[in-house]
């Protein structure tokens, strides 16, 4: 099945949906343009299409391989991943030094890498998964680990030659990380040998690389209990030599890989650690902290997964329904292709439009993850890191959640064949089921965004993003009727959208910790309709005035998405006012009952 990566939608949201001109203003920045970013997604693009898809298939069909302790990647992996170190693109948003210490990354923005990335998810989900737990992991060890430990591996890890893993989850510590066993035990010389076991260690052995370098969180011997008691510790599967080469095999194995609804060819696996060395990152009894910089990071790029994978299964499905016939379409000559009947057009229209406002929140959180690390001035960087703390949740669930939606219409469009599998339309929805699970559940994303990022502050990050809301909807304002323009229905769903969020963040603020965490994921999709409606509005007046030949295109595109998704914002308010009555009403021992 052929993929053709989304350049043009990409390239239009870079253009008008974020300022393009305050990230290339950046000094770290300077040499941005946009003719540098044409090519680099053109490159993205030739590599997603021509390497990775013609794979997805296969890989889904075969995955891998786990013999005598040893994991092997699906046919063609290895190669693919061989040429995606050759081809550079781990570092792309990697830096070019720290501290003097020479790594060799591109230093592009965060906003570019989403934007390639997204291309290389839609291809092959699976795949891209390895990269994405490199680059987080990079992000972990530059903020936190030695001088020493940044030597000896960040300089391989960003050109690709070892991998990252981050290995979290127990059998029973998954989100509740506070219990999980894992322990470090001093060696006397500086390191510490790590026993205990992982699972659902995402590209936790492989064979694509020499070495795989992995992040674990473990308890020191006499550490407090609970959350307060995790460290941070690096174990790479191979000790690195005095050469800085893969010597002695450390004590760590695979003894098990995941029998999993999708993402077949990404080995998902159960990791032993028995007496494996390994290094702190960062203080004692911080080790929390020290993971959620690669958490945070990995949370984006699960949104953009999301994405992704619905942009795939919206080309497949729009192949399927501009060749299949069936059932006469009304108005039109026989044999006219199923993509003429009203509800197909309908449901494509929904996935594509739904696609985009994903898309925008997506790219709006990395903008704001790279200002914050690379404005000139001070407070910039602050309410930068404001505004991407306060989107990232948003992001992850709004994206994730958006690829099931999407991945399931797909298969609605393709009738009872797309419920065959050799269609490949099931494949998509398998992959996309993961992503609202992984690096934290949608829920808990919905109770970060609401405790965290909303309660915490009073909701001042809040306030500050819906006065940009605002800002946008004054331009909707001044700009209708203007030669013409018909922005009616986006102005009348942006003003109540922008009311019910507003109406939606004062009930949280007002709220018992149960009712907010009740009312959570309906204030999260009530934001999310919001943000998507208004950064695509935003997109479209910009592309008007600047005279792009997309906009009109993009003008009824975000006309449908307004009336499909930022419609139903209001009707979130009744379900946020109320939540927690109905849910905890309900008597716990009669749940079974009716």
């Amino acid at each position: 099945m052929t993929f053709s990566p989304p350049i043009n939608a990409i390239s239009y949201l870079l253009r008008h949906s974020i300022d393009f001109k305050a990230l290339a203003a950046c000094k770290a920045h300077s040499e941005l343009s946009q003719d540098l970013v044409s090519d680099i997604l053109s490159g993205g693009s030739a590599f997603a299409s021509d390497v990775l898809a013609p794979l997805n298939r296969s890989g889904d069909e075969q995955g891998a391989v786990l013999k005598d302790g040893k994991v092997t990647t699906a046919p063609g992996f290895k190669e693919a991943y061989k040429a995606y170190t050759e081809a550079g693109w781990q570092g792309l948003s990697a830096p070019e030094s720290i501290g003097g210490l020479e790594l060799g990354g591109m230093g592009l923005p965060q906003t570019i890498s989403v934007a390639v990335n997204e291309m290389l998810y839609a291809a092959n989900m699976s795949f891209g998964l390895c990269p994405m737990l490199t680059a987080s992991s990079m992000n972990a060890i530059i903020a936190h680990a030695s001088d020493e430990i940044k030597a000896t591996y960040l300089p391989k890890m960003v050109t690709g030659e070892w991998t990252g893993g981050k290995n979290l989850t127990e059998p029973q510590a998954v989100s509740d990380l506070g219990a999980l066993r894992t322990k470090a035990v001093p060696n006397g010389d500086g390191s510490y040998a790590i026993s205990g076991q992982k699972i659902f260690i995402t590209w936790g052995d492989h064979d694509c690389t020499e070495n795989i370098i992995h992040l674990v969180l473990a308890r020191l011997p006499d550490a407090p209990a609970g959350s307060r008691g995790i460290s941070l510790f690096i174990a790479p599967k191979f000790i690195v030599d005095a050469d800085g080469n893969p010597g002695e095999r450390n004590g760590i194995t695979a003894i098990g890989l995941e029998h999993k609804l999708g993402i077949h060819a990404s080995p998902t696996c159960v990791m032993e650690f028995d007496k494996a060395t390994g290094w702190l990152v960062g203080p004692e009894n911080r080790g929390l902290a020290c993971m959620f910089t690669m958490m945070n990071e990995a949370r984006l790029f699960v949104g953009v997964q999301g994405v992704g994978i619905g942009e795939r299964a919206y080309q497949q499905a729009l192949d399927y329904a501009s060749e299949r016939v069936q059932s006469r379409v009304a108005g039109a000559p026989e044999n006219t292709p199923i993509i003429g009947h009203a509800d197909v057009r309908r449901m494509l229209m929904d996935m594509k439009s739904g696609i985009m406002g994903a898309r925008a929140i997506n790219m709006a959180t990395a903008f704001a993850c790279d200002i914050a690390e690379s404005s000139d001035n001070a407070d910039v960087r602050k309410a930068a890191d404001a505004r991407q703390a306060l989107l990232t949740p948003i992001a992850k669930a709004y994206g994730s959640d958006m690829g099931v939606s999407v991945a399931s219409s797909g298969i609605q469009i393709h009738g009872g064949m797309g419920f065959i599998e050799e269609t490949g339309a099931a494949q998509h929805y398998r992959d996309a089921r993961i992503a609202p699970i992984y690096e934290g559940t949608n829920g808990i994303q919905a109770l970060d965004l609401v405790g965290r990022k909303v309660r915490r502050d009073g909701g001042v990050a809040m306030a500050l993003l819906i006065a940009d809301l605002d800002d946008i909807l004054v331009n909707v304002n001044d700009m209708h009727g203007q030669d013409g323009l018909d922005l009616g229905c986006n102005q009348r769903h942006l003003t109540a959208g922008i009311a019910a969020m507003k109406s939606a963040t004062d009930m949280i603020l007002a709220m018992s910790d149960q009712d907010s965490g009740a009312a959570a994921v309906p204030y999260l999709a009530l934001c999310g309709d919001v943000i998507a409606g208004a950064f695509l509005i935003k997109s479209v007046l910009s592309g008007i005035m600047a005279g792009d030949s997309q906009a009109d295109a993009m003008q009824k595109l975000v006309w449908h998405h307004s009336l499909k998704y930022l419609s139903k914002a209001p009707s979130h308010l009744e379900q946020i006012k109320y939540a927690a009555a109905p849910v905890f009403a309900y008597p716990q021992d009669r749940l079974a009952d009716l």
